[in-house]
């Protein structure tokens, strides 16, 4: 395998990159990448946690970071035979830029491209200038990148267990990842748990181990767990904060509503630039097929009564049809596929 600068800032993206690399190993090539990502990964030149950031305000402080790591990274492309980046279009889109501009001839891979679609739709003209090859994750894309090639979607690869049809007495709770996530969210959770019945799971990130209560507060009638995935295996149901885990729920068929609660300025803002009717994914990409609304959003505000009633109203059966046709949708996973790109 030829040498490979990637850019994965978050960690979502080095969950991709794992795939990619796992792809590496099965075909028995040796993956050298260099750039940014998780150490976890191997040696990377800037760790990837330091841009592990949310939200307007907090990007801030990284500006000075990112200008610094965008000319040590162009710089570093001379030495490698090829570049894949990953979602991050604010950091990536720059990056390319400056590669290209110093390394004209080294092929772009741009894996996850910018949601567009969503907003910003001026970075198409970047994307279409600098970026060789265009690697889309949603079949809905193709109305955007029409010379790009549809991968599959990660998530395929990720999740290999599925939901089965017993009932467990479980419900699940999901506050995101940021801290800031997380404060808003805990709160409403804490209401809801008094409401309901069975037991409360609260899937926890790892790295938040040891510092539980410093984060989350009381913690008291909530069962703590490490693994989210298995959390939602053995739910009934799930309180979802918005983002990635909103489609991991999808593609594993438990039902669930998506909840959020940003900043009153930064929602501002992201309701004058974004114009969906949804914001979780598979709300998306079923609207984009005609086929209505996945699963119920609720942004900023919450009844706990409403929140209540979609638990008692939920049906696992149904819920798993849609899950079903959602896998169809998206065909298969994209590791093989982004392999197949970076080889020479």
């Amino acid at each position: 395998m030829n040498k490979i600068l990637v850019s994965a800032l978050e960690p979502s993206a080095n969950l991709h990159l794992k795939q990619v690399l796992n792809e590496c190993k099965v075909k028995n090539e040796k993956c050298n990448i260099v750039g940014v990502f998780d150490k976890s990964l191997g040696e990377p030149v800037i760790d990837g946690n330091e841009f592990n950031v949310m939200g307007f305000l907090d990007v801030l402080p990284k500006i000075k970071l990112a200008k610094k790591a965008i000319n040590e990274l162009a710089e570093l492309s001379k030495k490698c035979d090829k570049v894949l980046l990953i979602d991050a279009p604010s950091f990536n889109l720059r990056l390319a830029k400056k590669i290209k501009e110093v390394n004209p001839g080294v092929e772009i891979i741009y894996y996850i491209l910018p949601k567009v679609w969503a907003w910003k739709k001026g970075r198409i003209k970047d994307v279409n200038r600098y970026v060789d090859k265009k690697a889309y994750i949603f079949p809905f894309e193709r109305e955007i990148w029409t010379d790009g090639i549809y991968v599959g979607n990660p998530l395929l690869d990720e999740i290999k267990t599925f939901r089965d049809d017993k009932l467990y007495g479980n419900i699940a709770f999901l506050p995101g990842s940021r801290k800031s996530e997380i404060k808003n969210l805990m709160p409403v959770f804490r209401e809801l748990i008094k409401h309901l019945p069975g037991n409360k799971i609260l899937a926890v990130p790892e790295i938040y181990k040891d510092k539980l209560s410093e984060i989350y507060g009381d913690l008291s009638g909530f069962e703590i767990v490490y693994d989210a995935h298995e959390a939602l295996l053995k739910s009934d149901f799930a309180y979802i904060c918005s983002g990635t885990a909103t489609l991991e729920a999808a593609i594993i068929g438990t039902p669930f509503v998506l909840m959020y609660k940003a900043r009153e300025i930064e929602y501002i803002i992201a309701k004058m630039f974004v114009k969906l009717n949804y914001v979780g994914l598979a709300n998306i990409i079923f609207e984009r097929e005609g086929l209505g609304e996945f699963h119920k959003e609720y942004l900023q505000d919450f009844d706990i009564e409403k929140l209540i009633n979609d638990f008692k109203n939920s049906s696992l059966k149904e819920f798993q049809k849609k899950s079903d046709k959602l896998k169809e949708i998206l065909k298969h996973g994209s590791a093989k596929n982004v392999f197949k790109l970076l080889k020479l």
